[in-house]
């Protein structure tokens, strides 16, 4: 049987699932079908128009990027966007196209995309620069139902895909209280002694939980369900226990100073347009590093106590001011610290294809994106 886009996405998101992908961001499949064939997988850290065509050149082509191509809301699917016209380009030529973002650069396989730096720096006792709880992908509901009513609206949310765990349906969790309420001018009370009047009644809480993606759907059949004109519930993002790691901290061997440091890096990653920020004579030992665009996270690596923080992007006072917070800083730029991450996760998508029987081959796009000459 012939292998398939969504043969691939499964190898992908469990490799990288997108549970663990930042809430911002876009991953997985962003134009194609999943039932369309794979003979190819050409993996890059961009999409552009070159890169499309290179994949146009063969049959059956998957591209498995870093950076999505459909990162920000498109008013329409027109040629008017450079992702528009990209995104139709692929679709007409039958390339499907998906990405591996934040869940790749939080990779704990060797794979992230501050890895590479950690290997060229030879860092030590090296641990995540940021940790958070990851995502579930599911929310809690919390209702309010008078007791008449409880079974007939858990049959209502439990058909619109509420309450299951695991192998379990119609999961719930129900406590007895008191709610209170005073009716006013417009109302139409299930209860009570009419408008402007306090009451009191029995009612059961009533928890469930849900796929994300369900809760419209189940908040509906909700509302529908439930017997009175003002239906009270709250919803409650959950997250499933486990963390996940953006960016590295680590130690040198031994005490360095900054400006050798930042030559390792540059001729190493490679990083050709590298640049740093502070004194070139100062002895550094902890560096934090993220991959990409991390001035966001400066705050991040003075907490943890570095001297020097390798990243990309920064900008000119957000520099200014880690300076006079004596971090020094390496912008070794955003391509050539993400492009060097590649060739380890071309390894680990090869690996996990051998293991689950796929014969398509993993193969790195030819097309340099870096825009910086």
């Amino acid at each position: 049987m012939a292998e398939t886009v969504d043969d691939w996405l499964a190898l992908l998101h469990g490799l990288y699932p997108p549970a663990e992908a930042m809430s911002w961001d876009h991953v997985g499949l962003q134009v194609g079908d999943p039932a369309w064939p794979v003979e190819r997988v050409l993996v890059g850290l961009d999409v552009t128009g070159a890169v499309v065509e290179e994949a146009a050149g063969a049959p059956h082509t998957l591209v498995l990027a870093h950076h999505p191509l459909l990162f920000r809301p498109l008013p329409a699917l027109t040629p008017a966007t450079p992702s528009g016209r990209i995104a139709l380009a692929a679709a007409r030529a039958g390339v499907a196209i998906a990405a591996a973002h934040t869940n790749l650069d939080v990779a704990r396989d060797g794979a992230g995309t501050s890895d590479p730096v950690v290997r060229v720096l030879d860092l030590q006792d090296v641990r995540p620069l940021t940790t958070e709880l990851r995502d579930a992908g599911e929310v809690k509901l919390v209702t309010f139902v008078p007791p008449e009513a409880l079974d007939a609206v858990l049959d209502a949310l439990a058909a619109a895909g509420a309450g299951r765990i695991g192998d379990y349906e119609r999961c719930s969790f129900r406590v007895q209280g008191t709610g209170t309420f005073r009716p006013l001018e417009g109302s139409d009370p299930y209860s009570g002694e009419g408008v402007g009047q306090d009451a009191a009644e029995d009612e059961w809480r009533l928890e469930v939980v849900l796929p994300r993606r369900r809760a419209g759907t189940v908040v509906a059949a909700l509302q529908v369900a439930h017997p009175y004109d003002e239906v009270a519930y709250d919803l409650y993002p959950l997250v499933d226990g486990a963390e996940v790691g953006l960016g590295r901290l680590g130690r040198l061997p031994q005490p360095t100073r900054l400006a050798e440091v930042a030559d390792t890096v540059r001729d190493r990653l490679p990083a050709p347009h590298l640049r740093f920020a502070g004194d070139p004579d100062r002895t550094v030992e902890t560096i934090a590093v993220v991959g990409g665009a991390g001035d966001g996270h400066i705050g991040d690596a003075l907490r943890a106590g570095a001297d020097v923080y390798v990243t990309g992007d920064l900008r000119h006072h957000v520099t200014l001011d880690a300076l006079e917070q004596g971090l020094a800083l390496i912008d070794a730029g955003h391509h050539a610290t993400e492009a060097a991450a590649m060739p380890a996760w071309i390894g680990r998508l090869n690996e996990a294809a051998t293991r689950r029987g796929l014969s398509a081959p993993v193969v790195a796009s030819r097309i340099a994106t870096t825009p910086w000459r």
